[in-house]
């Protein structure tokens, strides 16, 4: 390396440092449970979207190990040459069934989906109408595409609409583009509208359902489920790595689109694909969110309890009826401060900064999971009321 560029990554670092954004990955040294390890000392986290608790279910623990034994642990390809196994075409199937869709595609992860899905579709003769704060694996792929993206105030349908009127006559691709589920604020994009606005100005509609799948509707399937818009959503983005407990990411739609992905994404492609014990292990996770909604109550019990709290005790919090439940601080130096003091204190909660969220609505970010028993959100009120005092 030479000396002039380690100086630069150096300066970068410094500066990063200077305006406490500085990250370090942190070692989690047990599963994914309601309780962690973390440098030999045990912690209750509200960080993990595996909302369900299902990444360390038994159930899809051995359906996935008789996978395991039986295929291997990898592919050794991609999905076009060798990496396409009896059980990603079971999968998609599932999903399809699960959406309410012609068919799915399965991608190695939720990113790679977005991005391969947009940039394969749009084109730099098209536009793409994006909320200003979706995800940024869907902010690259509208990027990747060189569509002319037109950003509209977050979950505003008034400005989404006055935008619309602008290019109503273009002959042009036009796509509406949003989360279901926002990852930061937890609230919901209302996909009902969207479905309306798209109809009117002549718009491809694509969602990512990340944080919705598993977690809205009667059966779980996802927001659009719980808008009774499945079947006019064009695209259906969602993955199989938080409310699953699996890890990849799916896309949900006609046969045609389908087809089409299989032949233009690139993240599709030339990805090597998901081994199959994470397909048998997001199999029987879908199984067993459309045999029960036990977990789920749970989980939305969860959720109604934390909110009475913080709202019996004035903290500065967004609740729209999903597992996301944020704790807006502001300042970057005290939302690291309140990070700090729930550790020391045994809850485990790290600090969310710029750029995953604007500046100054840095946040303390709570994620519940169906396994969190009242123990645990007792300990979590009584630390969380504590530093209330002190902050």
């Amino acid at each position: 390396m030479s000396n002039k560029f380690n100086l630069w990554l150096k300066d970068e670092i410094s500066l990063t440092k200077k305006n406490k954004l500085h990250r370090v990955l942190t070692q989690i040294d047990s599963g994914m449970s309601p309780e962690i390890m973390i440098g030999g000392k045990k912690y209750i986290q509200f960080a993990s979207n595996n909302y369900l608790g299902l990444t360390l279910n038994n159930d899809v623990i051995n359906y996935a190990l008789k996978s395991l034994k039986k295929f291997g642990t990898g592919t050794g390809g991609s999905r076009l040459v060798t990496g396409t196994s009896i059980l990603h075409n079971k999968l998609e199937k599932i999903i399809a069934d699960f959406k309410n869709t012609e068919d799915s595609i399965v991608f190695s992860s939720g990113y790679l989906a977005n991005i391969g899905t947009i940039s394969s579709i749009m084109n730099k003769n098209d536009y793409i109408f994006s909320d200003e704060l979706n995800h940024a694996s869907l902010i690259d792929g509208a990027r990747l595409s060189k569509s002319k993206i037109i950003i509209y105030k977050h979950n505003d349908m008034k400005d989404l609409e006055k935008k619309l009127k602008k290019l109503k006559d273009s002959k042009c691709k036009k796509m509406i583009l949003t989360d279901s589920v926002f990852s930061m604020d937890g609230d919901i994009a209302p996909l009902d509208i969207i479905v309306e606005l798209s109809e009117l100005y002549g718009c491809i509609t694509m969602i990512d359902e990340a944080h919705a799948t598993g977690v809205l509707g009667e059966k779980g399937s996802g927001a659009s489920e719980y808008f009774n818009v499945q079947k006019k959503i064009d695209i259906c983005m969602g993955t199989l790595s938080k409310a699953i407990g699996s890890v990849g990411g799916y896309v949900a739609g006609s046969k045609t689109l389908i087809d089409f992905l299989k032949n233009r994404a690139r993240s599709f492609i030339f990805d090597t694909s998901l081994p199959t014990s994470a397909l048998s292990a997001s199999m029987k996770s879908i199984s067993l969110i459309k045999k029960s909604n036990g977990p789920r109550n749970k989980l939305i019990s969860n959720m109604n309890l934390l909110h009475k709290f913080l709202e019996k005790n004035d903290f500065n919090f967004i609740y729209s009826g999903t597992p996301i439940i944020p704790i807006i601080i502001g300042d970057e130096e005290k939302t690291l401060k309140v990070s700090k003091l729930l550790k020391e204190n045994g809850i485990y909660i790290p600090a969310v900064r710029p750029p995953s969220v604007p500046k100054g609505s840095s946040r303390i970010r709570i994620t519940l999971m169906s396994n969190h028993s009242n123990k645990h959100l007792d300990k979590l009120k009584k630390v969380l009321k504590k530093i209330q005092k002190i902050k």
